[in-house]
């Protein structure tokens, strides 16, 4: 089911101190710190641990379809992302990412991509990298917040974070729970295409020391179109022994990204 590969990709798209300003928010209950010290907090509080096992529920929803399954997740980080997808217990399709390349195939209609991340920043039209997949999975920002110049201000309850001076064809916005300093959302705009790429999470518990999501929401808008992917973290275990395997069957269909 090709659907199903595009979930797993899509959860990988991506559509720096600093100068410090003092919003306005009347019903904040927390001050405005300055922009170094926000993006400081929230280096303090990256990942730590070398791998993580978990276990994800996944649910995809577009204009046309609507499905949900199962993803066993291994991670070594900074070298490698394995995720296996299975749909009522049976094998559908299974991904694997290392800074240099990404492979998956789907078993249904027996397809198969092997590539580097040039072609899937060409398909969905935004530069990717391993590190923002990463990032993204884990409740960090996806652009490194201290290559580029942001302000801060407070919006409601969350501190935000926007580039002082946007890029020429798109703008990103970040927003920081001012209690664990990780990713609340953030979010790329693409106006002139009216594209929208939001990441948000609702939640996050701490385990075994880390401050780890249990909730990733992302939409994507382009044009017209809408699709949402929910993630839920049903079990997270950190720094065991992993394996990641990964072999292509024979007799699949390699798909080409023009």
């Amino acid at each position: 089911m090709k659907k199903i590969s595009l979930i797993i990709i899509a959860l990988f798209l991506v559509l720096t101190s600093c100068k410090s300003k003092k919003g306005v928010s009347e019903n904040s209950s927390f001050d405005v710190l300055s922009t170094k010290k926000i993006v400081n907090n929230h280096y303090n509080n990256s990942f730590s641990k070398n791998t993580i096992s978990a276990k994800i529920n996944i649910d995809y929803e577009d204009d046309k379809t609507g499905v949900g399954a199962t993803i066993r997740m291994r991670m070594e980080k900074d070298k490698v992302i394995w995720m296996s997808a299975t749909k009522l217990g049976i094998p559908i399709a299974k991904v694997m990412i290392t800074p240099t390349n990404v492979s998956y195939y789907e078993k249904i209609e027996k397809r198969y991509f092997d590539g580097d991340f040039s072609l899937l920043s060409k398909w969905f039209g935004a530069e990717l990298n391993f590190e923002m997949i990463q990032n993204l999975l884990l409740g960090q920002a996806i652009q490194n917040l201290k290559k580029d110049r942001y302000i801060a201000e407070l919006n409601g309850d969350l501190y935000q974070l926007s580039l002082e001076h946007n890029k020429e064809l798109w703008s990103i916005l970040f927003f920081l729970n001012p209690d664990n300093f990780k990713m609340s959302k953030q979010e790329i705009r693409n106006p002139e295409k009216q594209q929208l790429l939001s990441v948000s999470y609702q939640n996050y518990s701490k385990i075994n020391g880390e401050i780890f999501p249990e909730n990733i929401n992302v939409r994507v808008i382009d044009k017209n179109k809408i699709t949402t992917i929910k993630m839920e973290y049903r079990s997270v275990e950190f720094n065991e022994e992993l394996t990641f395997p990964f072999s292509f069957p024979d007799g699949y269909k390699e798909i080409k990204i023009k």
